[in-house]
């Protein structure tokens, strides 16, 4: 009867720890197993093959060790080894290298043992308890839970997730909002990790999708996929633009997120501390997506420039304020939502600057191709902007200007070419005055003028150009409006994008033999720049 108390005591235990930790019995039946191994290993000998198991059923205990089998005349130890002839004796057909099991008798635990079993039966049920949560919470990233703050620790917030601690941490709390113990919290889970001490938790209240999967919970049409949260962009506190479309043209996406009355998007509001919202429509044409996400302001014009991902924006003069918004908070939400950088003019700026443009190029014509300033003011009037474009367009489109035949579409031509020429021939000249090697010439991209701008920057051999990395090059822009600092790249001016300019520096890496000719085509200039070093 004792046996099968214990027995049944020992079912009775696992299945209470295994309900309290959320954990499979098995687990805590195994972990049982392991530590009455373990404190057996130290009545028989540590060296000793020791199992031990449980049957999840009846709880009945057996403990046996392993003998391993080997040739008689090979015996080292007598703990977990048997001589074949001895093992043949159990088992006929044991052959060397085969393991055979022997029944040990119980034992009673000793204090020691029985508190190292203790040890290990804790240390295994906090391993799956550990294990059970990371797996939980992992798959659960990018949802949004509730929990109880248990305590806050140098801004940073301690939250009760029932079955899980998760953490607030202060720069992912919203500014001005406090929570104290005993509080309730709604947070966007963003990550797991696993760690030493256990996984580890990480919520936040200003990721842009907290505000989404907020909208998710308060709007129908978006939990059943009717209406689409395309993109997010927030200043966490203080306003923030979310931009939607539907599925079902029968269906505002705008209306369906604002409610009756406001009264979905002011549940948002409420839950994200009064933090203002634009509902903006989403299109698949970008001129008009920036347009609705610079709302309130208007918009009288747009520009992209798709190779360098910028966009100008023209706005009348009493909207310009309202365009940029407070500390130019406005056109920083539309630039994260759309992705693209735009640049605001006023429609008396644009025009201030199209005129200079008009006359620059006018007396660029006159100059280079020695004509009056009519003939200048023609071909800057019909588009063209530099001499490079009238040397090489069709001559029927020169022919088609007003006032122009062939004859003088040919002339132009003609003196296009010969300025070009003479210009190439200056700059070439320039290029042996300054020292520039000859083998820059064939770095794929680099022009005679690329080759000047180079030299006059101290880069002129194919060494000096491998070395160089990408803001090198091109000129870059910190920060907007009139604090803004410009790097001056020592091909600025020219039209080369950041991806042209990491092209020319790892061609002329591989023609200086730092990389192999093969290396991959997506590694950048700033990525390799470290290892293309020669030694």
């Amino acid at each position: 009867m004792a046996v099968s108390a214990n027995r049944l005591e020992l079912l009775q235990i696992a299945d209470a720890v295994a309900r309290e930790k959320v954990i499979d019995k098995q687990i805590v039946l195994d972990a049982m197993a392991d530590a009455i191994a373990k404190a057996a290993r130290s009545r028989y000998g540590a060296e000793t093959d020791v199992h031990a198991e449980i049957n999840s059923k009846t709880g009945e205990l057996r403990l046996s060790r392993h003998l391993l089998v080997v040739d008689d005349a090979a015996v080292e130890n007598d703990s977990r080894e048997i001589p074949l002839s001895d093992a043949r004796k159990r088992n006929p057909a044991a052959q060397i290298g085969d393991a055979i099991s022997e029944t040990l008798p119980p034992f009673d635990f000793g204090r020691i043992a029985a508190q190292s079993a203790k040890q290990v039966i804790v240390q295994k049920v906090r391993d799956a308890e550990r294990d059970r949560q990371y797996q939980e919470y992992k798959d659960r990233i990018g949802e949004i839970v509730n929990g109880v703050v248990k305590r806050v620790e140098y801004g940073n917030v301690i939250v009760d997730l029932g079955r899980g601690e998760a953490i607030v941490r202060r720069d992912e709390l919203i500014p001005r909002e406090t929570f104290r113990p005993g509080d309730r919290i709604r947070a966007y889970l963003f990550d797991v990790r696993r760690e030493v001490r256990g996984p580890q938790i990480f919520l936040s209240r200003t990721h842009p999708q907290f505000m989404a999967k907020l909208f998710g919970s308060e709007v129908p049409e978006i939990y059943d996929g009717i209406v689409e949260v395309k993109a997010v962009a927030r200043d966490p506190g203080s306003r923030a633009k979310i931009a939607v479309t539907s599925r079902d043209s029968s269906i505002d996406p705008v209306g369906a997120c604002v409610g009756m009355r406001g009264s979905r998007v002011q549940a948002v509001v409420g839950e994200l501390q009064g933090e203002k919202i634009d509902i903006i429509p989403w299109s698949v044409d970008q001129a008009t997506f920036i347009v609705n996400a610079l709302q309130p302001a208007e918009v009288v014009k747009v520009v992209l420039d798709e190779e360098a991902d910028r966009i100008e924006v023209v706005v009348p003069d009493d909207q310009l304020s309202l365009a940029i918004g407070r500390r130019g908070q406005n056109v920083r939400l539309a630039s994260q939502l759309t992705g693209w950088d735009i640049d605001i003019l006023t429609e008396a700026e644009e025009s201030e600057r199209r005129q200079k443009e008009f006359i620059e190029r006018t007396e660029l014509f006159m100059n280079a191709l020695d004509v009056d300033e009519v003939v200048g003011q023609l071909l800057a009037s019909e588009g063209f902007r530099s001499i490079e474009e009238l040397a090489f367009v069709e001559a029927s489109e020169l022919s088609s200007i007003e006032g122009f035949d062939d004859d003088t579409a040919a002339e132009i031509q003609d003196r296009s070419r010969e300025y070009l020429a003479r210009v190439e021939a200056e700059q070439e000249a320039r290029r042996r005055e300054l020292g520039v090697a000859d083998e820059l010439k064939e770095v794929e991209g680099v022009t005679t003028a690329m080759l000047v701008a180079l030299g006059e920057n101290e880069i002129r051999t194919l060494e000096d150009l491998a070395g160089c990395a990408t803001d090198d090059l091109v000129g870059w822009t910190e920060g907007r409006g009139p604090e803004a600092v410009r790097h001056a790249g020592a091909l600025d001016g020219f039209e080369l994008s950041r991806s042209d300019a990491e092209a020319m520096i790892m061609a002329s890496r591989v023609k200086a033999g730092w990389i192999e000719a093969s290396a991959p085509t997506e590694e950048t200039a700033e990525e390799a720049e470290t290892e293309a070093q020669p030694s």
